[in-house]
């Protein structure tokens, strides 16, 4: 009988198990992922796999070698190969692509932020790379990732003209606020401006372009304006803390607001991606006649669009750039080396000869290993 009882406490030890915690979060909090119960040395592979509201399969994967305990702390121990390698304890989640066979053109962007994202962790024996639905899981678990905390509130805002949705966080307030534009894909994209709000900070996502149609919205300079206002009269919003956050062509938006406008006077910037030309100007349709001009470079690699070289070279002549020397406030710019949409870090190159402002640089490399580049100002 004691034989037996060994027998069956070694079998239930060598059983794998999948631990992550949490099970339940925000999008943006580190997960700790520890696979427990494996042979020392046993090789294995994590997968996640991601069903995006457009009904498209998104996956990630990394290879592991399990400890002399048989255990793989992700926290630690680094991927030796699959969609990410080295030690990163988020790589199941920003490394993510579409599964082979999918269509073209997939873009991963949540629409429903009253919703989680769902996805499914597994573990598997051996180093894998293709097939996975076809293989039997040693261990699985299935996830969710929030942008919205418990507590935050999403509000409609169709007020002077002005749309868009203001997320404010838990608690008496009033908090910080953010006036959060993205870019050319148009449309009105709360994701950001609902974790943003989960961390804090009353945020209100605008919408201002039409999707796929950049010149049908006519948006101005007084647009912009009145949204900034909006938020400043809110109850929720410390009116003496106002930070402007734009992706892509919401940089140019946001550093020409900062630089010309009369009206917004925000407390810092926050640029992701994009660059200081075009100008927005008073004259919406002037502003992307700037744009189409330019359209002709637009090319095709790898039956992918390439965006990056219709603004380069930069230009030389001020006229069509963002005088960022006339923004007070400090500036973050955070640029991908890897971005085929805009020349980000070109721009960036180039705003720092035309700045005295406080101006801080990062470069993402590789969409993992972030350095500072540049600090001008105090």
């Amino acid at each position: 009988m004691l034989a037996i009882k060994r027998s069956m406490s070694t079998a239930i030890k060598q059983f794998p198990l999948l631990s992550i915690k949490p099970t339940r979060g925000l999008v943006d909090e580190k997960l700790q992922i520890v696979v427990k119960n494996l042979r020392p040395k046993q090789e294995v592979t994590l997968h996640s796999l991601h069903q995006s509201e457009d009904n498209d399969f998104w996956e990630a994967f990394g290879h592991y070698v399990s400890d002399a305990n048989g255990t793989v702390p992700v926290v630690k121990d680094a991927s030796v190969s699959g969609t990410y390698v080295g030690v990163e304890s988020m790589g199941l989640m920003w490394s993510l692509r579409p599964v082979p066979g999918s269509r073209t053109g997939v873009r991963l962007r949540k629409k429903d932020v009253l919703s989680p994202r769902v996805f499914h962790i597994s573990v598997y024996d051996g180093h894998v790379s293709q097939g996975f639905a076809q293989l039997t899981a040693l261990a699985s678990l299935v996830i969710e990732r929030w942008y919205m905390a418990p507590g935050v509130r999403r509000v409609d805002i169709r007020e002077k003209g002005v749309r868009g949705t203001l997320f404010i966080p838990p608690g008496p307030g009033p908090f910080p606020g953010v006036l959060d534009m993205w870019g050319g894909g148009g449309g009105l994209v709360e994701y950001r401006s609902a974790l943003l709000a989960s961390h804090g900070f009353t945020s209100m996502a605008l919408e201002y372009l039409s999707p796929r149609k950049l010149n049908k919205t006519k948006a101005d300079i007084n647009y912009f304006e009145m949204a900034y206002q909006i938020l400043q009269n809110h109850a929720m919003v410390q009116r003496d803390r106002l930070a402007l956050f734009g992706l892509s062509f919401g940089t140019s938006v946001t550093l020409s607001m900062a630089a010309n406008s009369k009206v917004i006077k925000p407390q810092c910037c926050v640029c992701v991606n994009g660059s200081h030309t075009p100008v927005v100007t008073k004259s919406w349709d002037e502003t992307f006649d700037n744009v189409t001009k330019c359209v002709n470079k637009m090319r095709v690699e790898n039956n992918q669009l390439i965006w990056r070289d219709i603004i380069l070279p930069i230009p030389t002549d001020p006229s069509l750039k963002v005088d960022v020397g006339q923004i007070t406030c400090p500036v973050l710019l955070v640029v991908g080396g890897d971005d085929q949409s805009w020349p980000t870090l070109e721009s960036a190159e180039d705003v720092p000869e035309r700045s005295d402002a406080a101006l801080l640089l990062y470069e993402e490399r590789d969409r993992r290993v972030i350095k500072p580049l540049r600090l001008h100002g105090d």
